[in-house]
């Protein structure tokens, strides 16, 4: 590929990445396939009563646990980054950088499904998608490669709300274990989404202001805009969380009175 293409982009540091990028995508591809294969074999009882959307549904979910795990993993190795923690807004790290393409490549893979099925995920979910896939795109200017972690940070609870859809779909609503997976669900996403997310946020805009000549205006905006949107939303989906986890396991005293 031409390396002047990224360059007219300005994308200059993904010359060295867009392999991963690509293979992100396939092996997601691959992950959601081998799924179809395996996940009828071993929950049998499940999949008999699956119906439409729900069996690929599934298969979603499986991909998106595994690209969590995976990039929560690598979100600590960016963080301890000394290249990155001195230039916490240009710097940049090879290793990092393939970190930020898996993701791009699963944002990617994630974006053509969503319109693949968009009729039952809506174009709510296609948005998003590209939403995600643009804020890790820039990162290869570089740019923010440090705060980067942020985001998938942010992933740490979207694994256990993934667990929380399994064992509904497993027939365990309701049970000891979803009710232990909930409390759980709801220390990850207050402090990776609420604390740390907004501390580490007011933290990036501190340091992008110090050089704000520096950076161009589209960073500034998709930045901001995909800042915005998702501090908004974390705090809504944490209020969501909690009055979810009240109605599925109400307290003792609320069922005497019933």
């Amino acid at each position: 590929m031409d390396p002047t293409l990224f360059d007219t982009l300005g994308l200059g540091m993904l010359r060295y990445h867009w392999q991963v990028v690509l293979l992100s995508a396939v092996m997601c591809c691959i992950i959601f396939e081998t799924s179809r294969v395996i996940s009828p074999l071993l929950f049998p009882k499940t999949f008999q009563f699956f119906k439409g959307y729900n069996a690929p549904n599934w298969h979603v979910h499986v991909v998106s646990t595994i690209h969590c795990i995976v990039v929560v993993l690598g979100s600590f190795y960016i963080l301890s980054d000394g290249v990155l923690a001195n230039d916490r807004v240009f710097g940049y790290s090879y290793w990092c950088a393939n970190i930020y393409s898996i993701s791009c490549g699963y944002f990617l893979w994630d974006t053509f499904v969503a319109l693949h099925y968009v009729k039952y995920q809506g174009i709510s979910m296609v948005c998003h998608g590209l939403a995600s896939f643009a804020v890790f795109i820039f990162s290869y200017k570089p740019f923010v490669n440090y705060y980067g972690a942020i985001f998938l940070m942010y992933e740490l609870s979207t694994i256990f709300l993934n667990f929380n859809w399994f064992m509904d779909k497993l027939g365990w609503t309701g049970s000891k274990i979803q009710l232990i997976n909930g409390i759980v669900l709801i220390a990850c996403f207050f402090g990776a989404r609420v604390v740390f997310g907004i501390y580490m946020t007011i933290q990036m805009w501190t340091d992008v202001y110090a050089v704000k000549d520096l950076v161009p205006f589209r960073y500034i905006f998709v930045y901001g805009c995909a800042n915005a949107a998702t501090v908004t939303l974390n705090l809504y989906w944490f209020r969501m969380m909690i009055n979810m986890l009240r109605k599925r396991f109400p307290a003792k005293s609320d069922k005497a009175l019933k």
